[in-house]
């Protein structure tokens, strides 16, 4: 253990120093860091008990998302019928279930045997078990009952939180706020933090918004003061403008395009008005459904409707065929670049609802700061002063190699671009403890071998060796803890575990070459006949 070949110690020494100098970036102002190359500008980023922010816990509208499967189940059920030529009646959503009333006898077992044939395997783990996403079953009287079981309704719960997250993860970057932390928690609940943002209105505007953008028709058979009385077509409904004051819309239910056609939405000022006004650009697909849709209704208004709201309802002068084209509405410059933000980032698959808001000050944050440093410089001290004072100059060896290990905790964070948070700092605190205790064995065990009666430098080598296998089963199965914490836990819990996982990664390394090269080191230079320890 205490032989180190020249390749071998360089190779430690680099290593250490590389790690460490990923810390650097931190101690300069932001100002200044960004004007350094791309890789220089990792850093650690002060979570929100430490900088002040916005906290926001969303909560995902559960009935929504099974309301929508529902229709979903039954715009299908519908087609399938269709298709296989069965002649039904009564096809609704009633009580949680579609159900549909065969017409014939003799179609009943076609019918049955159609509608089973939509279900699907759930997908993940839930797949392997043989459950389906659908449950068609015959209720008797020619009606056949099509419900959602429980597992598939938590299975599509779980796919609408994850792409929730996604598209709020793009609104809150694209108000150019600092490393927010979005994650899910629970089964139908998002957290979002965002340090440094002190006023969430304007946050939470944005993300209350489902943005379901369509491009559809107005229903011109009809006039909205008719409609309103109750003559609305089938194929219709009545929608509100989204200016005020609100003016009724026929608006036919067929959507030409939707806002998933999208690639690009920026706010900009009409050349001849001067007015706000957001420019966007189809795909494609939407560019050839759009071309197609102005094609065949030259002359006729239709109408652009976001979050069931009709915000524009210009005539089609002539075909559109360039993919790309601009909606007016009366906006403000906020409006017009917030719309853009919102098409951008995309639709929500499901409205979102603020069940929980804080704000952090900074002042609180700057308090946290304080006592945590407060709290890691004391604990910090004491153990160096026990040290010193336990092992003389091989607790100098130790203190050395806690401070790098520190330093390269640091180091991996920045690398990580991590958030530390006040549990973070508690763990580096931790940290520093355990890294002290793998020394305390390793030199505990060259007293022992002293007490056996082997000389000082066989005594050095055999504590290092020895004690290695008890210090790799404590780090392992605190790195085992580290990360059951990191993966169940949420938010503060898994700062801490993050820190802590790193720090006993680093105490291992520091542990086993550091100190040991430091120690190889001043043997060679003294050759001592008798351990200062």
């Amino acid at each position: 253990m205490l032989y180190f070949t020249r390749w071998k110690a360089l190779a430690i020494i680099l290593t250490a120093l590389i790690v460490c100098l990923c810390a650097v970036p931190n101690f300069f102002p932001q100002e200044r860091v960004k004007t350094w190359p791309v890789w220089a500008q990792r850093h650690i980023v002060l979570g929100l008990d430490l900088q002040g922010g916005s906290y926001l816990l969303l909560e995902v509208d559960a009935n929504y998302v099974k309301k929508e499967k529902l229709d979903q189940i039954r715009d299908e059920a519908r087609r399938v019928l269709r298709d296989a030529k069965v002649a039904y009646t009564g096809l609704a959503v009633r009580n949680d279930a579609v159900e549909v009333r065969i017409s014939r006898e003799a179609d009943q077992a076609t019918g049955l045997s159609k509608l089973r044939d939509m279900s699907q395997p759930i997908g993940g783990l839930l797949g392997s078990s043989g459950q389906r996403d659908i449950e068609v079953v015959d209720a008797g009287g020619g009606v056949i009952r099509l419900t959602i079981p429980q597992a598939a309704m938590l299975e599509r719960m779980r796919k609408t939180i994850e792409q929730s997250i996604q598209i709020v993860e793009k609104r809150v970057n694209e108000l150019g706020t600092v490393e927010p932390i979005i994650q899910r928690q629970g089964n139908d609940r998002i957290l979002v933090q965002v340090p440094g943002l002190q006023d969430p209105t304007h946050l939470k505007e944005l993300l209350g918004k489902t943005a379901k953008m369509e491009f559809r028709m107005v229903d011109t058979s009809v006039s909205p003061d008719q409609a309103q009385q109750g003559r609305v077509p089938p194929d219709s409904e009545v929608l509100m403008s989204s200016t005020s004051p609100k003016v009724p819309y026929v608006i036919k239910r067929q959507v030409l395009v939707s806002g998933g056609d999208l690639t690009d939405a920026q706010p900009g000022f009409d050349q001849r008005t001067n007015e706000p006004i957001v420019s966007f650009r189809f795909n494609t697909s939407g560019s050839r459904k759009f071309a197609q849709a102005t094609s065949e209704n030259v002359g006729l208004p239709f109408a652009i409707v976001l979050d069931n709201e009709v915000i524009s309802a210009p005539v089609i002068r002539e075909p559109i065929t360039g993919g790309s084209g601009q909606i007016s509405g009366s906006f403000t410059v906020q409006a017009a670049n917030d719309l853009a933000i919102l098409l951008r980032a995309g639709a929500l698959p499901a409205p979102l609802t603020v069940v929980e808001e804080r704000t952090v000050g900074p002042g609180l944050g700057q308090d946290s700061i304080e006592k945590g440093e407060l709290a890691a410089y004391v604990g910090s001290i004491m153990v160096i002063v026990f040290m010193l004072v336990t092992y003389r100059l091989f607790g100098v060896f130790a203190n050395i190699a806690v401070a790098i290990n520190v330093a390269m905790i640091f180091g991996l964070l920045s690398l990580l671009n991590a958030t530390l948070t006040l549990p973070g700092i508690a763990g580096i605190v931790l940290t520093v403890g355990i890294a002290v205790d793998s020394n305390v064995l390793i030199y505990e065990r060259i007293r022992e071998e002293l007490r056996g009666g082997r000389n000082a430098i066989s005594a050095i080598d055999a504590g290092f060796r020895r004690a290695l296998a008890t210090i790799l089963d404590s780090n392992i199965t605190t790195f085992i803890a580290a990360a059951v914490l990191f993966y169940i836990g949420t938010g503060p819990v898994r700062g801490f575990a993050v820190t802590l996982g790193i720090g006993i990664i680093t105490t291992v390394f520091t542990a086993f070459t550091l100190t040991s090269l430091i120690v190889a080191g001043w043997v060679r230079w003294k050759r001592p006949k008798t351990v200062p320890i």
